[in-house]
């Protein structure tokens, strides 16, 4: 029996469930991680915060701004109709060849296999230091086949509808923000006055923690280069806010809902990630911080707030997160392709919605790659060096507010970017001082993400040529047949 499809989305979720998509694209398992390697770099539970402070201010900045651009443009696409329409196609598709290469498809492959990573807490046999399939030029573990296996049951959810995704987003996310708000209370309620003394008495000293306990020293300029470095894990761990841009056409009074549901989970998720890394400085030392066995904080927090039960109960709640984060985050990349493909730059499938209103072909396509990127195992390295390419896009974006203000002075704007131009100005200085720090002090996070995106050049004017081509031989068999 032959699909039947749609010409148009159906809007069906509510301020709560975009929200909710927002904070739930935004939690998955970096809060649990990444202050590890944020305390490396700095040295001090001051600096620490810092550092998520700025990252949050940095988050909410930029959500506010693309409030705008939202309000603007409430249609499937989000950030790459936004660039689109504020610079030309070559910037927007840019974008997303970089979105469907590495952004979020690696994204959804880190976050399945971090699920299969807890999963194996409860069920050993699911360990990623197992061998489920030996090929023999490399080998796949029982973790890299139950993340395939996630990916591809989401997939199928969100190919039934948006509903599907709807009540899994929203049901997930609420429970996660409810574990973790729980997580906050009872680490503060066991805080450990001795160690929150300790860690507290120096909290500004800025160097590298060693494994010894001893905080080294930095240059000025260095110490600008720690924190850059150190922000590359909270803004992996705060990115993906913006997803609900992509799904703009399936939100009810997208104008409204999409600019204040970006403001109010940024909001939620930012509050939550500094009581949580003030929560790991009244449990644990610095130094246990800094140093908790594969970087797994949360784990060392709730052994020490819960006792050996607090194992299974971050590996219960980082099931439940990673699962929530993945299906916020395959619901919404699909709808990217799908606004490329309308605009004949990619699979031309991919731009139509099947039956249930969702761009099917869009979504298996998403799953396949994110599911090689499982096998690969690579995923991980290559987050690390796409914070880079991610927040260039987002000044990219945020610029674009400043164009489109002289370029369409009399467009319709039901939301206009909060503090402009003060914050847009603000969050673009920081952004900038962050790309060149990266340059400077850690070019293994900038050069392969920027090659990855520069590819796309060649590419964009091979299918543009390819497009042409088509069209000149169609005006000749008209001509022809004329």
């Amino acid at each position: 029996m032959i699909e039947k499809e749609t010409t148009q989305f159906k809007p069906s979720l509510k301020l709560m469930d975009a929200t909710m998509l927002v904070a739930g694209s935004m939690i998955g398992s970096g809060i649990f991680i990444v202050s590890a390697d944020i305390t490396r770099n700095v040295g001090s539970s001051g600096w620490l915060l810092v550092v998520w402070l700025i990252t949050g201010f940095m988050t909410l900045t930029a959500a506010l701004s693309y409030g705008e651009l939202s309000a603007m443009f409430p249609k499937a696409g989000g950030q790459y109709i936004y660039l689109k329409e504020a610079y030309n196609p070559l910037i927007s598709f840019l974008y997303g060849w970089s979105f469907f290469t590495v952004i979020q498809t690696a994204t959804i492959a880190a976050v399945g296999v971090a699920f299969a990573k807890f999963t194996a807490y409860l069920v050993p046999a699911l360990s990623e230091d197992l061998v489920a399939i030996d090929l023999g030029f490399f080998t796949i573990s029982p973790a890299q086949l139950l993340a395939i296996g996630v990916i591809i049951l989401l997939t199928y959810i969100n190919n039934r509808g948006v509903n599907g995704g709807k009540v899994i987003q929203t049901t997930f996310t609420v429970a996660k923000l409810l574990s973790l708000f729980g997580l906050i209370a009872f680490g503060l309620f066991f805080l450990d006055k001795g160690i929150w003394k300790t860690n507290w008495e120096n909290m500004w000293v800025l160097g590298p923690l060693s494994a010894d306990g001893n905080i080294g020293s930095y240059t000025t300029l260095a110490a600008f280069g720690a924190i850059a470095a150190a922000m590359v894990g909270s803004i992996f761990s705060s990115d993906s806010w913006h997803n609900v841009t992509f799904i703009a056409g399936e939100i009810k009074n997208p104008a409204r809902n999409i600019g204040l549901s970006l403001a109010l989970g940024t909001i939620i998720v930012t509050v939550l990630y500094i009581l949580t890394n003030v929560m790991y400085t009244g449990v644990l030392s610095l130094h246990d911080i800094a140093y908790a066995d594969k970087d797994r904080v949360a784990v060392s927090a709730a052994n020490h707030i819960f006792g050996t039960a607090g194992t299974i109960i971050i590996a219960l709640m980082i099931m439940v997160s990673t699962f929530g984060c993945n299906n916020g985050l395959i619901m919404a990349g699909a709808r990217v392709y799908y606004s490329m493909a309308k605009d004949g730059l990619f699979f031309k499938k991919v731009g139509t919605l099947n039956k249930n209103a969702v761009p099917g072909f869009g979504l298996w396509i998403q799953c396949v790659f994110a599911c090689l990127w499982c096998i690969s195992g690579k995923y991980g390295d290559l987050l690390d060096m796409i914070s880079f390419v991610v927040v260039m896009f987002y000044m990219l974006t945020i610029f674009g507010i400043f164009i489109l203000r002289k370029k369409r002075p009399d467009a319709e704007r039901p939301y206009k970017a909060f503090g402009y131009p003060v914050l847009p100005i603000i969050y673009m200085v920081m952004g900038l001082a962050f790309c060149i720090l990266l340059i400077i002090f850690k070019p293994k996070f900038t050069w392969p993400g920027l090659i990855i995106t520069l590819i796309g050049i060649p590419v964009y004017y091979l299918i543009k040529g390819s497009i042409a081509r088509q069209d000149l031989k169609a005006k000749e068999a008209v001509d022809v047949g004329g």
